[in-house]
């Protein structure tokens, strides 16, 4: 095992303190795997289900009709060591909630007649935050905005 210096061990200690903070105010706990913890991902669960939030309309329509009530999924966000923090539930695939943007992108080809031509074309992208404690601080505020009441 990697030995940590005397920073790497302060910013644990704060991040773990921040996790448990979180699960003091907001009941959001930790549920990370060791396979994922060996990798630098931290996966929490949050006390809401996933079809809260956006999906309150369904509730309403719901209400109406004789629709089969959702099933009661707990909202599960899990932030990586590669900047992304991702929803890990309510698709077939984790999807990133970092905020996007347009990005321009340039390759540069060999044509048929031996002619280099650069092509330009804009790409979505998504923001990448740096850093445990951004990503947690970031997850929390996305909770927050969408999902509690």
């Amino acid at each position: 095992m990697e030995t940590m210096n005397k920073y790497k061990q302060e910013r644990l200690a704060l991040e773990n303190a921040f996790a448990r903070r979180m699960l003091l105010d907001f009941n959001i706990k930790e549920v990370t795997t060791r396979r994922q913890e060996k990798n630098g991902t931290r996966e929490f669960e949050f006390p809401v289900s996933t079809f809260d939030g956006k999906y309150n309309w369904y509730k309403k329509w719901q209400v109406t009709t004789s629709a089969k009530p959702l099933p009661y999924v707990k909202l599960r966000l899990a932030i990586f060591k590669s900047g992304y923090v991702r929803r890990q539930n309510g698709c077939y695939c984790a999807y990133p909630i970092n905020k996007r943007y347009k990005q321009e992108v340039r390759n540069t080809l060999l044509s048929v007649d031996g002619e280099l031509k650069t092509r330009k074309y804009y790409a979505m992208a998504y923001e990448k935050i740096h850093g445990a404690m951004a990503s947690m601080r970031y997850m929390l505020k996305y909770y927050l905005n969408n999902y509690a009441k």
